[in-house]
């Protein structure tokens, strides 16, 4: 999807984050807060964790198969499968699966409900938002023209999209991998030479970096309007509020993910917008034979998401934000006579990822576990908890944190949350201080080749070194990228540790290994990008 790098969780915190997947289903607590609010609040808790714990621990089918759901109080991130879909959806797309119905005729029907649903001009449903940051890309430079769209993406006539430095992130590869040229901007000034007859689109992702300054949305529609360039804004996680606050800013397309806020299907999305170009965008997804076939998007999955669109504009969002604060005061009351525990409400920024959430701090040295391994004991207990964050690390890191997001968790799920994380604070296990090997540092001052045996295929890097005592620091140079590192020696033990950006994203090195003589093998770790090992010889 490092789990707390601002006040809010936001789309580009997904790859910095790890998980597995979830399989909570659908409870009566649930059922109750969606149709009647007011009957929620009157569910025994009590009774409704213990029916949430047997149905996370007990016989179901990914338990069957040796996975181990989650309760997640971390969040809608699609690495632990987002939301957990309204069981009006989950009605909807059985009673679709019965059915054969013509795409062409669905679409359109299904279209223009949501579009007045969400006060747009048209809409169509896609197979998630970056399905949608893609299918726009394609709409806004082969239209329905199908000499073009059949000979995308290698030939086109408008090749540019333009993307505010301010909005790289991991999921502009949806422009990306459509074979666009990215142009990036930094300024109004640079943003008006680069607009050009070349410029298909321009890309925003909604945040608070994009709601102020010359790079805001207003200002860049303004801009991009005059000349008549299309402008798509990325509002996956963020709630459809009516009237459309960035269409009504000017954005001509606007991309969201079914599978957060709005509840639906988690492979589905909403594109949003310009009639013209929502119907390209549909023109060159499935069913049609253009570059967007592999985004098919099935009959249950468009009436799973017309459904979660009827139902947000039903639900008491209120009573949901009243509800979420109410569980997390129960487990603030929990935990506030623990020593050296304080606790803080984050409050979210904007429309994306809208639930307050609570930090907890503590003093690990009191308390006897860090946050991290705090985190690591609740997703190894019974049932599995994931929490957002985890900081702390022994033995020189000791003030420690986690975070507590109750936006996808259910009526009675925060009783187990504060029982577990109280007994884990009150009872922790022992843990021993890291083992630092003695001795004297090897000097692996100077240049080295570095081969990377990954999964498939080998890498080859070079390391420039520079030591002082234990301390290192130097370039990794990759194949096609760079990063400072930095790390330590203990004995002919060494760490390196470095973060390598990379086009809207970055890639975590942390390299581990042992040294002997001009030579060096270990592990190396890569974020959600998994393990490899590598060797290194001295140049």
């Amino acid at each position: 999807m490092s789990f707390l790098r601002s006040a809010r969780p936001s789309r580009r915190d997904l790859l910095k984050q790890s998980g597995a997947l979830t399989a909570l289903t659908a409870t009566a607590p649930l059922t109750a807060l969606m149709t009647n609010p007011s009957e929620a609040f009157a569910v025994d808790s009590s009774a409704a964790s213990q029916s949430s714990k047997q149905v996370i621990d007990g016989d179901n089918l990914y338990t069957r198969i040796g996975v181990r759901p989650i309760l997640n109080a971390r969040g809608t991130f699609t690495i632990i499968t987002g939301s957990c879909s309204l069981p009006q959806v989950k009605q909807a797309m059985t009673e679709a699966s019965n059915y054969f119905v013509h795409l062409d005729e669905l679409m359109p029907a299904v279209g223009a409900e949501i579009a007045r649903l969400t006060g747009a001009e048209a809409a169509i449903v896609t197979t998630g938002c970056e399905a949608a940051i893609a299918l726009a890309t394609v709409a806004c430079i082969a239209g329905t023209d199908p000499e073009r769209t059949q000979a995308f993406p290698y030939s086109m006539s408008r090749k540019q999209v333009i993307i505010p430095k301010h909005s790289r992130n991991p999921y502009d590869f949806g422009v990306r991998m459509c074979g666009a040229e990215v142009i990036e901007v930094d300024s109004e000034e640079a943003l008006r030479e680069k607009l050009s007859t070349d410029t298909a689109m321009v890309y925003i992702l909604s945040s608070p970096a994009a709601e102020k300054g010359p790079l805001s949305i207003p200002n860049i529609c303004s801009i991009a309007k005059a000349k008549g360039v299309p402008v798509f804004v990325d509002a996956a996680a963020e709630e459809p509020l009516v009237p459309n606050i960035h269409l009504a800013h000017g954005a001509t397309l606007v991309g969201y993910s079914g599978g957060k806020c709005m509840r639906g299907p988690q492979a589905a999305g909403l594109l949003l917008g310009q009639k013209d170009l929502v119907q390209a965008a549909w023109f060159n997804a499935a069913p049609h034979h253009n570059w967007g076939r592999a985004f098919k998007v099935g009959k249950e999955e468009i009436m799973g998401m017309l459904a979660a669109v009827r139902e947000w504009y039903k639900r008491d969002h209120a009573a949901e934000q009243r509800e979420w604060r109410a569980w997390l005061g129960h487990i603030e009351g929990r935990l506030q006579t623990l020593p050296s525990l304080k606790t803080e409400y984050l409050e979210p920024e904007d429309l994306s990822n809208r639930s307050p959430r609570l930090a907890i701090r503590w003093d690990a040295g009191q308390l006897g576990i860090t946050g991290t391994e705090l985190v690591e004991h609740l997703d190894k207990g019974s049932p599995r908890i994931l929490v957002e964050g985890g900081t702390g690390r022994r033995p020189d890191q000791m003030q420690s944190s986690v975070v507590i997001m109750p936006y996808m968790m259910a009526a009675g799920e925060e009783r187990i949350v504060a029982d577990a994380l109280y007994n884990a604070m009150t009872h922790p296990a022992h843990y021993d201080n890291p083992q630092i090997p003695q001795g004297d540092a090897s000097n692996v001052s100077g240049e080295w080749d570095v081969a990377i045996q990954y999964i498939r295929g080998i890498g080859h890097q070079h390391f420039e070194l520079k030591q002082d005592g234990t301390r290192l620091s130097g370039v990794q140079s990759g194949e096609l990228y760079k990063s400072d590192l930095t790390g330590g020696m203990h004995a002919d033990h060494i760490e390196l540790a470095g973060d390598m950006a990379v086009p809207g994203n970055s890639i975590p090195w942390t390299f581990r290994g042992v040294v002997s003589g001009n030579s060096m093998s270990g592990t190396v770790r890569m974020g959600e990008y998994g393990s490899a090992t590598w060797k290194a010889d001295r140049i």
